[in-house]
């Protein structure tokens, strides 16, 4: 599944879907994702400032990269304080709302990756 910093296959064997991945990244109850990283995201206050923006991330990562990252960031980073969204086992200090589950499914993870991979950096004109 894991070949070097990457996740080739898609989790669910299709594309997922950018609005949906978008409102999870937005959602501070479900991806969390805001706390640590700011983005394009002008309707949303207070941006966290730990990691880095998501603006640009389809065009520093590619695909297989991101989900990676997005599974379990430690196995790139082995200092991340990202969570890892899609793995439940050998973790530590679990919330009981996230114990024997991921924090997001893998049609989840599949609609956040299709919606950071359109996250584009702008080229000068």
């Amino acid at each position: 599944m894991v070949a070097s910093d990457a996740v080739v296959q898609s989790l669910t064997g299709s594309a997922g879907d950018p609005a949906r991945g978008r409102a999870i990244v937005a959602d501070r109850q479900k991806g969390f994702c805001l706390l640590c990283h700011s983005g394009p995201f002008p309707e949303e206050p207070l941006q966290g400032n730990l990691a880095p923006s998501l603006a640009g991330a389809g065009s520093r990562w590619n695909e297989g990269q991101l989900r990676l990252r997005l599974m379990d960031n430690k196995r790139v980073n082995p200092e991340s304080i990202m969570p890892a969204y899609h793995r439940i086992e050998g973790l530590n200090r679990v919330g009981a709302n996230w114990r024997d589950r991921p924090i997001l499914s893998a049609a989840e993870i599949e609609d956040v990756l299709a919606f950071l991979m359109g996250l584009k950096a702008e080229r000068a004109p």
